[in-house]
């Protein structure tokens, strides 16, 4: 248990720093109870299940590289700002993405539901 001391402490961070992980976090626990209401398949929920690991992954890797970037410098710094904004990018890039895979699931099953 030892070892993941640090990563609770990490997510703990997370949850403190950065608002919109506890956003994506509700998404994706929105997501997943549709997932059970629609009965999705094991290939669906793979998808699901990895698209929602990339998002939060993402959110996550971002929240540190602001963290590293603001311990560097505490001043304006063009290429902090850079770091910042692609970094925002990734996780922009992955929640297109998570959405564009949830549409794709998720459409056909509502579809059906109202037939």
């Amino acid at each position: 248990m030892g070892r993941f001391k640090h990563a609770f402490a990490g997510l703990l961070t997370l949850l403190k720093k950065d608002h919109n992980f506890f956003i994506h976090i509700i998404c994706a626990l929105l997501v997943i109870v549709l997932s059970f209401i629609f009965r999705l398949s094991a290939i669906e929920w793979i998808i699901i299940i990895i698209a929602i690991g990339i998002v939060l992954i993402s959110e996550a890797i971002n929240t540190a590289i602001e963290f590293v970037v603001d311990l560097v410098t505490d001043s304006y710094a063009t290429y902090a700002k850079y770091a910042k904004d692609i970094a925002a990018f990734a996780v922009l890039i992955a929640s297109i993405v998570a959405l564009l895979l949830g549409l794709i699931i998720f459409i056909p099953h509502i579809i059906n539901l109202i037939q």
